[in-house]
């Protein structure tokens, strides 16, 4: 089955369900703007607490916003599997996001197997079209028991 045949096991109120329910600590700092075969957009609600000195968003802020958007891309196409982890990061900061305006990610699945998925995501500021950073992720699926 190629990418463009895959259907979405969950949608946008399911995973973001999902994401309240099982990481309360950090759901409310992201809005799912979009969700589509393979792909997702999640917004980062830039507060505060994701600042660093200089005022823009901070490293561990952006890395977190890559990561959750990996995992709801992938959880939309394998379906409610919590113990689904993160293996592997490779981050790309490329630019100094806009101050005060949320981040936006687009992510997308490239490969969905069995037991790996690896896919990549871009960040922009919000009524921004430069990227400000780029993740590739690679997650492992927990096995069918």
């Amino acid at each position: 089955m190629n990418a463009a045949e895959r259907m979405v096991l969950m949608d946008k109120e399911e995973l973001s369900a999902f994401l309240a329910e099982t990481f309360p600590q950090v759901a409310g700092d992201f809005r799912l703007e979009h969700v589509a075969p393979m792909s997702v957009v999640v917004r980062l609600m830039v507060r505060e607490k994701h600042l660093r000195p200089g005022g823009t968003v901070s490293g561990p802020s952006m890395f977190t916003l890559a990561d959750v958007a990996m995992y709801l891309v992938l959880l939309a196409m394998i379906g409610p599997k919590g113990l689904a982890v993160t293996t592997n990061c490779s981050f790309d900061f490329l630019r100094k996001p806009v101050a005060g305006r949320d981040l936006i990610a687009e992510a997308r699945l490239l490969k969905l197997g069995r037991v790996l998925a690896v896919g990549d995501v871009v960040m922009r500021s919000e009524h921004d079209t430069n990227i400000v950073a780029r993740a590739g992720l690679t997650y492992s699926i927990p096995p069918e028991r």
